[in-house]
């Protein structure tokens, strides 16, 4: 396929991956109506909207601002010389990206790479940052549904003992995974231990892949990093997620659609798992309907729950695109203003 064909093929998926997510929200009232069985129309969203309470917006802005400082950790851990200024812009532009592009994640990285390099930044360092900042959203996203369902279950919520117990063994089961994932990245000898039994799995499905090469190559590239700055890339995730949670019960608070507190965990470990569907950018669409499914199972009003569930799609989704935009264009800018200095001199 040539370059040009397979530039086009890009811009004709995005299109419809950002179509599909449009008229997903647009017909979130009739979704809503399939999933719950009761009506809400967009006439009553808008009417809940005009009542919204100022001092929750205001608090809504303060949480998600502070996600955005908080990741900023994650960023400057990964790549040491980094600037908390920059990593805002780097986190910023690069969700603006990946929130417009379905499997918006690569064009995202490529634009971080280049942003890096016009600081000084050579491409290694900035290789092993995307990696270990990668890895460690994939982790703690990883983690979420075993928290979910520990929060679910603690709050009593899982009533058959039988359910009960199938909740807790695969709670459990996902955290003593993600415990297996972080020792190898960690230690010599757990990473030894983990790539035989990968490669034994490998043997058993017949994959003609080397798992144990791919995960000393990861290794290889990550080890200082994930040595040295394990602490502050985690403390960075922990204060990123539980900015955002914070986020979602303002939307919940503002909508009146709160449904407790361990319910609200689930609902947010739900809604960070939907983003990760490469279906729509960043799930958009498919993230507000489990949204409301989940707090409509919970009790929660149908309409106060799409209120709800639209509105935490506007914080972690919508005015990323704008804001990302502002800082790609004041990065653009700072970009030409050297190089037509150097033209005047010349």
């Amino acid at each position: 396929m040539s370059r040009a064909r397979s530039r086009w093929r890009r811009v004709w998926l995005s299109g419809v991956s950002l179509g599909l997510a449009l008229t997903l929200v647009v017909c979130l009232p009739w979704i809503a109506h399939a999933l719950t069985g009761k009506d809400v129309s967009w006439s009553e969203i808008g009417a809940r909207f005009a009542d919204l309470r100022p001092d929750l917006v205001a608090l809504t802005a303060a949480a998600w601002l502070a996600s955005l400082l908080a990741y900023t950790r994650v960023l400057t851990n990964s790549l040491p010389g980094l600037s908390t200024a920059r990593a805002l812009a780097l986190n910023a532009a690069g969700s603006a990206v990946s929130n417009l592009l379905p499997f918006g994640g690569a064009a995202g990285a490529a634009l971080t790479f280049a942003m890096a390099r016009s600081w000084g930044f050579t491409g290694r360092p900035i290789v092993v940052m995307t990696v270990v900042s990668g890895v460690w959203n994939t982790m703690f996203r990883f983690l979420l549904p075993a928290v979910g369902v520990i929060a679910l279950l603690a709050a009593g919520h899982a009533i058959d003992p039988a359910v009960a117990k199938a909740g807790w063994v695969s709670a459990l089961s996902i955290l003593l995974l993600v415990a297996v994932v972080a020792a190898a990245l960690y230690w010599d000898a757990a990473a030894t231990r983990l790539g035989r039994v990968l490669d034994a799995l490998a043997r058993l499905t017949r994959l003609r892949v080397r798992a144990s090469a791919a995960l000393a190559r990861l290794r290889e590239d990550t080890a200082g990093i994930v040595r040295t700055r394990w602490l502050g890339l985690s403390t960075g995730m922990v204060g990123f997620l539980g900015a955002q949670w914070l986020v979602l019960l303002c939307c919940l608070w503002a909508a009146d659609a709160y449904p407790g507190a361990a319910q609200s965990v689930a609902v947010f470990a739900l809604s960070r798992v939907l983003t990760m569907a490469v279906i729509t950018p960043s799930g958009a669409g498919l993230m507000e309907g489990g949204v409301v499914l989940l707090l409509s199972a919970f009790g929660v009003d149908t309409a106060a729950a799409t209120v709800a569930a639209l509105l935490f799609g506007f914080w972690t989704y919508t005015i990323e695109i704008p804001v990302g935009a502002a800082v790609l264009g004041g990065w653009a800018l700072s970009r030409r203003r050297p190089a037509q200095a150097q033209e005047r001199a010349c």
